[in-house]
């Protein structure tokens, strides 16, 4: 595990920045009208640049990993990525004039979505008023939650053309539903555990510290 150094714009970073400025385009393409002149090309232009996003946000990842370049800055804007990325695409592909023809994502994972995202911001806010720390701490479930979330965006984006090919892919849409959603509640009861032992052992190391200065005065 590396150490967080000093905010600074290091390699990483900039992919990351860069992911978040290619949110506005994503949302442009994917607020055109059916009855414009070239709909399925709009969002296909979409899912390039939903496919570019999700990788350099892999890219980003391992920059910070192979050339130490974890940073501060880095470890509040790759998560915050995703999640604009993922709320903006879950929004668009729920309103009846922007979803995928032939399918809505289902309204209440949008919720459910956006809600865990909600609470763990509660919750890092919660964190940082009794501890006064900056708490980041990426945990296994919540990564695979958000490769889940892209994946089932991407499918869902390429699903009318797909679902003529290969008729399975309805299910296979279907079977990313639940696992989103199961996985959505896994995540928000691994951090809120988490964070609820992170202030516990916070309280302790303070009595401790006080206990200390105690017995030496």
């Amino acid at each position: 595990m590396h150490t967080l150094s000093p905010m600074n714009l290091t390699r990483a970073n900039q992919i990351t920045i860069l992911r978040i400025l290619l949110i506005l385009p994503f949302i442009l393409c994917m607020l055109h009208r059916p009855e414009s002149a070239y709909p399925v090309a709009l969002r296909y232009v979409a899912f390039a640049i939903f496919l570019f996003m999700a990788a350099s946000d892999a890219l980003d990842g391992y920059l910070a990993r192979t050339r130490h370049q974890a940073t501060t800055l880095g470890a509040f804007l790759d998560p915050l990525a995703d999640k604009l990325l993922i709320t903006a695409a879950c929004i668009l592909l729920t309103i009846p004039a922007t979803a995928v023809p032939g399918f809505r994502l289902p309204l209440w994972l949008v919720v459910l979505i956006i809600g865990k995202d909600l609470l763990l911001l509660l919750g890092f806010l919660v964190v940082y008023f009794v501890t006064g720390r900056i708490h980041i701490r990426t945990v296994a479930p919540g990564k695979l939650a958000t490769i889940l979330q892209l994946t089932l965006v991407g499918a869902i984006l390429i699903r009318p053309e797909f679902v003529t090919w290969l008729p399975a892919w309805a299910a296979f849409i279907r079977l990313l539903i639940w696992a989103v959603a199961i996985l959505a509640v896994l995540v928000m009861l691994v951090y809120i555990r988490g964070g609820i032992r992170y202030i516990e052992e916070f309280s302790e190391n303070g009595t401790g510290m006080e206990n200390d200065k105690t017995k030496n005065g």
